[in-house]
């Protein structure tokens, strides 16, 4: 007996059949290509190019080829007074600014409006988003003319029989800080108030209910539901406060002596007064691990977070 052949109708197999994510890949990334072209032109590239000029001794002028100098620019650096001084002040103006500052005081005036008036909330919230949406130079010049020797604050002090003095020579950081907090503070507050507004009106009332008075509300209840806005709140503050400089540049220079030079006005003072591109090239990539170092604990935190 011989074996029939299957009929050609009923083969499971044919030629035609294709896998079924194999040339599907390449067409669905076709969308996500011109992103990525852009990505790498335009920050990928740069970012490559300032890590190898920051290993090198590249200078504005006088040079006509640099060379590579290794670690040099870092070692440097760590052996500079003047940039561990940049360094010390840079982590004062972020923790008072950032996190003591417009943190905090971004809370409190979200939290006071939300049982203000209309009108008030109206107007508290047009002066402190004014001041937000100046120009950084411009908000620069109205706290030098506020903080200076014949400025707004020593004239009202004056009035009040209080002593004065010049407060960008005897405390630059402090007044700084302040030009930072007053500036930066609406972003703080309106991402509280946003945060404060998902909050249950029933969990609110009923710890009032309990007895749990205002501060008792705030520590037990508001802060923990709203821990996610703060860690994020915190994050971009900082982010925003280490690379703050026309504000500072404008309102003491970095000046006197140093005294409120940050490392975004070091690295200028180093790349473009002194010449010397390698060395604050390599300054701004410290600057660059700072920030990061400060994102990887807020969003370690976020994500630790029960």
């Amino acid at each position: 007996m011989t074996a029939t052949a299957p009929h050609p109708r009923l083969t499971k197999t044919s030629p035609d059949v294709r896998p079924a994510h194999g040339p599907r890949l390449p067409v669905r990334a076709l969308p996500l290509l011109p992103a990525v072209v852009l990505l790498l032109l335009f920050l990928a590239g740069p970012i490559g190019y300032c890590v190898w000029i920051a290993f090198t001794d590249l200078k504005l002028t006088g040079q006509a080829q640099e060379s590579f100098v290794g670690f040099g620019n870092f070692a440097r650096a760590f052996e500079d007074e003047a940039f561990l001084n940049a360094v010390w002040l840079t982590l004062v103006f972020t923790v008072l600014s950032a996190l003591a500052g417009q943190n905090t005081l971004g809370l409190a005036l979200a939290a006071l409006m939300r049982r203000a008036s209309k009108p008030v909330r109206t107007l508290t919230g047009g002066i402190v988003v004014t001041a937000w949406v100046l120009p950084e130079v411009v908000a620069g010049f109205l706290l030098y003319a506020f903080f200076r020797r014949e400025g707004t604050l020593n004239a009202v002090l004056e009035w009040l029989h209080l002593p004065s003095q010049n407060w960008l020579f005897t405390l630059p950081i402090l007044a700084v800080s302040f030009a930072n907090v007053w500036r930066g503070t609406a972003f703080s507050m309106l991402v509280y108030s946003a945060a404060l507004n998902e909050i249950p009106q029933e969990i609110t009332e009923a710890a009032e209910v309990d007895g749990a008075g205002g501060w008792r509300r705030m520590w037990y209840i508001t802060l923990p539901m709203i821990r996610r806005s703060i860690g994020t709140n915190l994050m971009l503050n900082t982010l925003q406060t280490l690379s703050v400089f026309g504000l500072i540049w404008v309102m003491t220079r970095g000046g006197p002596g140093g005294r409120s030079q940050t490392l975004p006005l070091f690295m200028y003072e180093q790349a473009f007064q002194n010449s010397l591109i390698g060395y604050g090239t390599a300054v701004a990539l410290l600057l660059l691990v700072v920030g990061s170092l400060f994102s990887l604990v807020y969003l370690r935190l976020l994500r630790t977070e029960v």
